[in-house]
C-alpha cells in the first residue's frame, strides 16, 4: 500500500472506532449497531476509493461531460491549436488524413509519423508497397513497415502536404504524429497540462 492509502486506512479505522463507541454508548440493540456499522463502513469505503482514485475519476468525468456538452480536448485559439492532456498522460490530436477523420497520438520521440495499415488504406494514403520495407524499433520489438505519403494532413489550423509516413499492420490501433510533422511548426510547447501548436505563417488559416 502507498503512504496515502495507509493514511486513509488509519483515518477510516479511527473514524469507525469513534462511530462504534458512540453507538455502544447509546445502548441500542446489537442488530441496529451492526447495521449502522456496516453503513458507515460502506460510506468510508466509498470515500477512500474516491480519494485514492481522484485523478482517474476526474479524467472519466471530464470525458463524459465533454461527450455530453460537445466540448473537445482540442480547440483553436487565435492561430494556435491547444490540446489538453488526456487522462492517460498523453496528447491526442483529432486530424483529417485526405479528408478522413483520424485520431493521432502526438509523440515527439517518434522520428516519422506512423499509421496503421487499415487506417492508411481507408484514408487512401499513397503506400509504396513495391519498395523495400523499413524496420522500426518499437516497444513491442522490431516492426517491418512500408513507406508512404499523406497527401493532405490537417490538424486544427495546420495543413501538411505530401507528408512522409510509415505504415504497418503491426502498429495495431495506434496512429502517431512524429517529429517530421512537429518540426514543420513555427513552435510547439507544453504549458500547464496543454500542448500548444503554432503553425508556420504559410499554413495559418484565415
Amino acid at each position: 500500500m502507498t503512504e496515502d492509502q495507509n493514511i486513509n486506512l488509519v483515518f477510516a479505522i479511527g473514524a469507525l472506532v469513534l462511530v462504534a463507541s458512540a453507538l455502544f454508548s447509546r445502548r441500542i440493540g446489537l442488530g441496529e449497531i451492526v447495521r449502522s456499522v456496516l453503513s458507515w463502513v460502506a460510506i468510508f469505503a466509498i470515500f477512500i476509493v474516491m480519494f485514492s482514485y481522484q485523478h482517474e475519476i476526474v479524467g472519466v468525468w471530464n470525458k463524459v461531460t465533454g461527450e455530453v456538452t460537445g466540448a473537445n480536448d482540442q480547440q483553436i485559439v487565435g492561430n494556435t491549436l491547444q490540446i489538453r492532456q488526456s487522462p492517460d498522460g498523453h496528447y491526442w490530436a483529432d486530424a483529417e488524413v485526405n479528408g478522413m477523420p483520424v485520431r493521432f497520438l502526438i509523440d515527439s520521440g517518434a522520428t516519422t509519423t506512423a499509421m496503421t495499415l487499415k487506417t492508411a488504406q481507408a484514408a487512401n494514403v499513397d503506400i509504396n508497397e513495391g519498395g523495400f520495407p523499413t524496420y522500426l524499433n518499437t516497444a513491442n520489438g522490431t516492426v517491418e513497415a512500408q513507406r508512404g505519403t499523406i497527401q493532405s494532413l490537417r490538424v486544427g489550423p495546420m495543413v501538411a502536404l505530401e507528408l512522409p509516413v510509415v505504415v504497418a499492420e503491426a502498429f495495431g490501433d495506434s496512429n502517431v504524429l512524429g517529429m517530421n510533422f512537429l518540426s514543420e511548426m513555427k513552435s510547439w510547447r507544453v504549458e500547464q497540462g496543454e500542448m500548444i501548436l503554432e503553425p508556420p505563417a504559410r499554413t495559418q488559416q484565415k
